[in-house]
């Protein structure tokens, strides 16, 4: 993860990351007009770009994303919450462009069956981390119960992702590269770890975040409680959400750190 803190060091990738974050939150402000949680998530198509400049940029989209939600929040309301939606949109920025390097070679412009079915499975896996971040963190703070939040912002991430990621990529991408405008060319690229331990932290990346949507609405609905969480009566389920989710998110922070 040293990328992550030495493209501070590089002009270029700071100019990249404030690209990304102001693009990001242009397109999110407008859509506040459109609540579907006041105050909380919107609409949401600008869910796109975080993957899209993820696969241009690398680690500055992440930063990117993280910042542009933040400036995007500023205009629908601020509050203890945001810290979850800035992690959150921090890993739905940094997973996609890891994630594909380790499943494939090519430009990650779906086109083939295979380019497409590797595709929507890094969409999934960086939505689900995002989705469990921010539901688990606002349902932890009592504010929103999981199995309403954490959906909804699932849904909008696969669905913008999905919708308008590949056309914005076949548009996009060719031209960034001719222009030698990509991550792996504005950064020198450190050596990495052994792809084989990197894949093994793919695979937990993904486990933890398919999963904990799974075990989230599971905990959230009432239809399983964790034995070692006491019973709570009514409420958003604030201990059983909060500390049933928390290995979960604990095993997604180690994936992390192997990819």
């Amino acid at each position: 993860m040293r990328d992550l803190i030495d493209m501070w060091r590089n002009t270029r990738m700071v100019v990249l990351t404030a690209m990304s974050a102001s693009l990001y939150a242009a397109i999110l402000i407008p859509f506040k007009v459109l609540p579907i949680i006041p105050g909380v998530t919107e609409l949401r198509p600008a869910n796109a770009v975080p993957v899209v400049c993820s696969f241009l940029f690398g680690p500055a989209a992440a930063w990117g994303a993280a910042i542009g939600n933040i400036i995007g929040d500023f205009f629908g309301g601020i509050g203890p919450g945001d810290m979850f939606g800035f992690v959150g949109n921090f890993l739905y920025g940094f997973i996609p462009y890891r994630a594909w390097e380790l499943l494939s070679d090519e430009d990650p412009v779906p086109r083939s069956a295979g380019a497409w079915i590797k595709f929507v499975f890094v969409v999934s896996i960086a939505s689900s981390a995002c989705a469990m971040t921010i539901g688990w963190g606002l349902n932890l703070l009592g504010f929103i119960p999981f199995r309403v939040l954490g959906n909804i912002v699932l849904f909008n991430n696969v669905a913008a992702s999905l919708l308008l990621g590949p056309f914005l990529l076949s548009v996009i991408y060719p031209r960034a590269k001719r222009g030698r405008l990509l991550y792996r060319d504005v950064m020198p690229q450190r050596q990495r770890g052994r792809r084989t331990s990197r894949r093994a932290g793919l695979l937990v990346v993904a486990v933890a975040a398919i999963g904990g949507i799974v075990v989230g609405n599971l905990l959230s609905s009432g239809s399983w409680h964790p034995p070692f969480v006491p019973p709570s009566e009514g409420g958003t389920g604030a201990a059983a959400v909060g500390f049933g989710l928390l290995p979960v998110m604990v095993l997604l922070a180690l994936g992390i750190v192997l990819i």
